[in-house]
């Protein structure tokens, strides 16, 4: 029993797939602790692209429509189709140990079933992004065709890419025989830029791509931080955006941010006795919450937590979910415009922060900085005293009400006090 259980330990070091690898895989099915709490986050709707969801049988019906895409791309080049087809398989094959190592495969494929899925998907891929791109003259989309904002959607999700080095490859085979004056880097960037969570644009052509990457990868470059953003260990806790309201924090849109996705607390330099004077201001980015938000931060850390890459998405996901708790919260980010619901509902936008970080690891984060300095303006004992106060009698306009009655009346009687001793 022992020999047998070495074999097959042995089997999987041996393993060639092992071994041919350059790189850990970046395209793999998203951590079940996570996918369980959001299943519809993680599988495509109408599009598979690559291995993972070849067989769901959602996607079936649009792996038809793919051949016509194909049909349309070779139908714009000037060379016989069969030339084209023949250069893109003998690329895929030269490459096929590079495209293997970019998975974590859940079934066993052919090399031949391989290279036909890897082109069908790339020359579906390279036409869609033709047809909506105004650069080129024939457009079919353009933001018009229904399944336009599906298939974006479906390009975005961590189980659903194909490695972007080799959608450049078929790009040099298929696209440049057309367009010679148009980059790679120019046809894909509208799928990254369409897929921002928040309202600055993406700095897109200051990222770079390497072997590993694909269309997720890239968008979680272009929130990357900067070198003197340094990362410590998760540790502060703060109030949610109400209770720092009450003690005087405001918050305002960040204007011109270096980091897509910085904070920053801006106090006064000066001491000052007067509370009203001293009030931080925590600038923050402009964060829409809309169908694609929260698909697209689930995968965003569901990357994050499997490969070996910064946190910078999972540590801003757990800092909007300490400033927001209720749906009060999500309408006092709205009404200091750092913000923007387009969903409608306040109370579905609360459960979304929330949730996005439950069954997630946080070691490391990017605001700890920010964090410490709002605890400690916070604790400081006019902010802590007036919060409570406002917590206490300003929450609803009945305790207003009660509150302004209440001094009337022990005016009245204070007076009334007055003039009895007087006469």
């Amino acid at each position: 029993m022992i020999q047998e259980s070495v074999k097959r330990l042995l089997h999987h070091v041996n393993n060639e797939d092992n071994h041919t690898r350059q790189f850990p895989p970046s395209i793999y099915m998203a951590p079940s602790i996570m996918r369980d709490l959001s299943p519809s986050s993680f599988n495509p709707l109408l599009v598979s692209i690559g291995p993972l969801h070849r067989e769901d049988e959602n996607v079936k019906a649009f792996e038809r429509q793919k051949i016509s895409y194909l049909i349309n791309l070779m139908s714009r080049i000037n060379s016989p189709q069969e030339d084209i087809l023949d250069s893109c398989m003998q690329k895929a094959y030269s490459v096929m140990n590079e495209i293997k190592g970019c998975y974590i495969w859940t079934k066993t494929f052919t090399d031949a079933e391989i290279a036909e899925m890897m082109v069908l998907d790339a020359c579906f891929m390279l036409e869609f992004m033709i047809e909506m791109n105004p650069l080129f003259h024939r457009n079919s989309y353009m933001g018009k065709e229904p399944q336009f904002d599906t298939i974006m959607h479906d390009l975005m999700l961590l189980e659903n890419q194909i490695p972007l080095f080799f959608l450049d490859e078929m790009f040099q085979c298929t696209v440049m025989k057309l367009r010679s004056d148009i980059s790679f880097k120019q046809l894909i960037k509208r799928v990254i830029v369409c897929n921002n969570l928040f309202e600055a644009r993406l700095k897109f052509n200051n990222v770079s791509f390497g072997t590993n990457d694909h269309f997720l990868s890239l968008l979680h470059k272009c929130y990357m931080p900067p070198d003197n953003i340094k990362k410590d260990h998760t540790n502060t806790i703060i109030r949610s955006a109400i209770d720092l309201d009450r003690a005087g924090v405001k918050f305002k849109p960040s204007k011109d941010p270096t980091w897509l996705m910085g904070m920053e607390v801006k106090q006064n330099r000066f001491p000052c006795f007067f509370w009203s004077w001293n009030r931080p201001t925590l600038t923050m980015p402009v964060l829409f919450i809309q169908d694609s938000t929260e698909f697209l931060f689930r995968n965003l850390i569901a990357y994050e937590q499997s490969f070996q890459t910064q946190s910078y998405v999972t540590s801003y996901g757990f800092v909007m979910n300490m400033l927001v708790n209720t749906q009060d919260d999500v309408a006092k980010l709205e009404e200091s415009k750092v913000l923007v619901n387009i969903t409608g509902s306040n109370e579905e936008a609360a459960n979304m922060i929330n949730n996005i970080s439950k069954n997630v690891s946080c070691v490391d984060s990017y605001y700890e900085q920010e964090l410490e300095i709002l605890n400690k303006y916070c604790n400081n004992y006019w902010p802590k005293h007036i919060a409570t106060m406002r917590r206490t009698y300003f929450n609803s306009p009945w305790r207003i009400i009660a509150l302004v009655a209440g001094i009337i009346l022990f005016v009245l009687q204070a007076l009334q006090t007055i003039f009895t001793i007087k006469s």
